[in-house]
């Protein structure tokens, strides 16, 4: 039992060495060139509510929504579209939905005060698949809920890779 113990915690120290040694390292919060970020998504934007969110988790990012106060802002997050789409995929022989494709697109632009454009305009473009069945119609709008949700973190997550891009205001 004693020599199993040893056994065992002899390959958990081995994994542990393994993995350092590799250069593996845990995902950590992004370095930004700035530290105030003025975004003009409206407070009612799941998506902006949720990059806000973002920004400010990181300790590092100040992000103000208020048009009056522009000026303390070092970068503009300008938002040039954000859009949701529901297209019909097929149907069946008698003409009724069997698959939708939600769309999900949202284009935006980073620039400083004085106008210098940090990222160009830019956009991000998800879509997923959905089957749909007439018997399970609020099982289906659920889903659909939750697939929105997971395009709109992926959409942050990759503005937020994109952001941590910019080296220099």
């Amino acid at each position: 039992m004693q020599r199993r113990v040893a056994l065992l915690s002899l390959a958990a120290s081995a994994a542990a060495l393994s993995l350092s040694g590799c250069g593996f390292a845990l995902r950590k919060a992004p370095n930004f060139a700035f530290t105030t970020l003025y975004s003009g998504l409206p407070e009612s934007s799941p998506l902006g509510v949720e990059l806000k969110r973002s920004l400010q988790s990181t300790g590092k990012v100040k992000v103000i929504t208020d048009a009056r106060q522009i000026n303390e802002a070092q970068v503009i997050l300008e938002v040039l579209s954000d859009q949701r789409e529901k297209v019909v995929l097929s149907l069946n022989a008698t003409g009724q939905v069997r698959e939708f494709q939600l769309r999900l697109r949202f284009s935006f632009r980073l620039r400083t005060l004085a106008g210098k454009e940090l990222i160009p305009a830019s956009e991000i473009a998800l879509q997923r698949d959905i089957s749909f069945n007439e018997s399970a119609v609020l099982a289906k709008e659920a889903e659909e809920g939750l697939l929105y949700r997971d395009m709109q973190s992926d959409v942050v997550q990759q503005v937020m890779r994109r952001l941590a891009a910019v080296k220099e205001l």
